[in-house]
């Protein structure tokens, strides 16, 4: 049985991605992968917990090079919250993990959003998104505010004055964002080694980051993937599709064919939502694709 992940580090050259826990997330696995049912579980048991749902991990992703801190994704925010029959949901940790590392919001220079999911977004401000938020009350501002704000144009054109309970919430996170977001291109460099990678499916502007070594002196590249996959039995089970993919076919597509991607052996990947530890690496398949977890993915 695992839990949501705590802290961790990687550093490919020079650079240095850290996961930062916000909160966790426990989830109906036959609901949340319709596919699973009704026994898929049966041989991924120790990814479920004692009353048999399977725990997320819900956080961001810091990304250090020598003169830039990127903030990958927001987190749920200071929220506690359950969708019954569906998940349970807690946040708020985010501000203090990021003081763990010496860092305030203020130091963030850049907020990258890999799409805008509620438990990517919590911290956008002090607002956090959650079922029966107060319509009336107003953000006092961005958590981040001198940081940039970036997310994919088809991923903001697609939530734009929605009102969805999975979406980003029109007075916590559209409205503070109006005048400050700024769209990020495909191949993108974010910051030196930092580039955007197109993985749409789960949202039509799903985005993900490959990180890389700018020196050249470190072969390996780690791939953050947003909600490419949600936990570590799809790199066993692609086919199985989130019930909030926006459309399941072309997520699962991306899936598959970031799997090859990660069979390389200097691919590394941070999976956000992966429980027990978010980063590891794809080992190629025997008979099925086996996830490799923890120090043996890091030097």
């Amino acid at each position: 049985m695992v839990d949501a992940a705590s802290r961790a580090t990687v550093r490919i050259g020079d650079t240095q991605v850290t996961y930062l826990p916000d909160g966790h997330g426990r989830l109906a696995p036959d609901v949340l992968f319709p596919a699973s049912a009704p026994d898929g579980w049966a041989a991924h048991a120790a990814y479920l917990d004692s009353a048999g749902r399977f725990p997320v991990s819900i956080g961001s992703f810091l990304i250090r090079t020598d003169d830039r801190v990127v903030l990958v994704d927001l987190g749920l925010g200071a929220v506690d919250f359950a969708v019954p029959g569906v998940a349970d949901f807690k946040g708020g940790a985010l501000l203090e993990s990021l003081a763990a590392e010496g860092l305030a919001p203020d130091d963030v220079d850049t907020v990258f959003y890999t799409h805008l999911h509620h438990d990517h977004v919590g911290w956008t401000s002090d607002l956090a998104p959650a079922p029966g938020l107060d319509a009336d009350r107003t953000p006092a501002g961005l958590t981040f505010a001198r940081a940039r704000h970036l997310v994919a144009e088809a991923e903001w054109r697609h939530w734009a004055g929605t009102d969805e309970l999975v979406g980003p919430h029109p007075a916590a996170v559209q409205g503070p964002l109006a005048d400050r977001i700024a769209f990020a291109a495909d191949d993108a460099e974010l910051a030196p080694g930092v580039r955007v990678l197109p993985t749409p499916g789960h949202t039509p502007g799903h985005r993900s980051l490959v990180v890389s070594d700018p020196a050249g002196t470190d072969p390996r590249r780690l791939i953050v993937l947003g909600d490419v996959m949600h936990c570590q039995v799809q790199v066993a089970e692609p086919h199985w599709s989130f019930a909030f993919d926006v459309d399941p076919a072309e997520g699962r597509a991306t899936r598959e064919r970031l799997l090859k991607e990660l069979e390389d052996e200097n691919t590394l990947l941070a999976g956000g939502h992966f429980a027990g530890h978010v980063f590891g690496r794809v080992l190629p398949p025997r008979t099925a694709r086996v996830w490799q977890q923890g120090r043996t993915a890091t030097p």
